[in-house]
């Protein structure tokens, strides 16, 4: 009241007008003079998180992708099934009489990060795939496919795909591979790889139990002279269960993980999709 006062008008007074008032003594109001009588600066972000992890594990013969199918916003649900994962090469129905060869895809490619920038590269590759398919007469290979992927990815690093992608299948001579990549194209090949707002708490998981990090060879010695264990495919039951595993934890720790499990397995009989439920608060 102190400030409003030394005006000399009262905010009871007659034709009082706070608009008015701020105008013609702006300091009075903020504690940065002349701020009410600066633009305001407006910002839209065309970017959102929506949450969710993805992982992918390879074998001698086969490659596991999962992915947590709960959709978020902040602290909002906002759907329980949204797939993070899309087979490339194959339409969503494996009768339909107009997909090119529904079973000469051997490509998995999970995303997660933005939805909608998910489902449009996912359009994009699908579609290079086909028309490579149609051009060609044969599928495209996963190693060309990782690099078509890398090149939609690097074209648009100016304004770039939200999502954080692991393109994962066979590869030339039937053995599990699996890519994953930066926002901009760059890529790998690993033998395991996890994606997503729970991979921090995933990623070492899989560090230990695939890649055998900081695993001894039991007996082979104490302390520094102790053997490390080295890394080998695991079977594909071993894989599956490590995969249940990591999202059960994951889901328990991170509230933008969780309601269902959707996994794909790669075989050259083709891609296999399970399903299992995970916790819903």
């Amino acid at each position: 009241m102190a400030s409003i006062s030394s005006f000399g008008v009262l905010p009871t007074d007659p034709g009082f007008s706070f608009r008015r008032a701020q105008q013609q003594h702006p300091s009075s109001y903020s504690s940065h003079p002349n701020q009410a009588s600066q633009p305001r600066e407006h910002r839209f972000s065309p970017y959102t998180d929506n949450g969710g992890s993805t992982l992918g594990i390879t074998g001698a013969d086969f490659a596991v992708l999962a992915g947590d199918t709960r959709s978020t916003s902040g602290y909002s649900i906002n759907s329980r099934y949204v797939p993070k994962l899309f087979r490339i090469g194959t339409s969503t129905d494996p009768d339909d009489p107009n997909d090119p060869d529904t079973k000469a895809s051997r490509i998995v490619l999970s995303v997660c990060g933005f939805a909608a920038d998910g489902i449009a590269l996912r359009e994009r590759l699908d579609t290079a795939f086909k028309l490579y398919y149609h051009q060609h007469g044969k599928p495209m290979s996963l190693a060309a496919c990782a690099q078509r992927l890398s090149h939609i990815l690097y074209n648009k690093r100016f304004f770039p795909f939200y999502v954080q992608c692991i393109l994962g299948g066979l590869d030339e001579e039937g053995t599990g591979a699996l890519y994953s990549y930066d926002p901009v194209g760059s890529y790998e090949r690993e033998s395991c790889r996890s994606a997503g707002s729970a991979s921090s708490l995933i990623m070492p998981f899989l560090d230990n139990q695939v890649n055998k990090k900081n695993l001894y060879v039991p007996g082979s010695g104490e302390g520094m002279k102790a053997e490390e264990q080295t890394y080998q495919p695991l079977p594909r039951a071993e894989v599956e269960g490590l995969v249940r595993d990591a999202f059960s934890s994951a889901s328990e720790r991170q509230i933008e993980v969780g309601d269902g499990l959707q996994m794909m397995v790669v075989t050259k009989d083709g891609i296999e999709e399970i399903y299992h439920d995970l916790k819903k608060d």
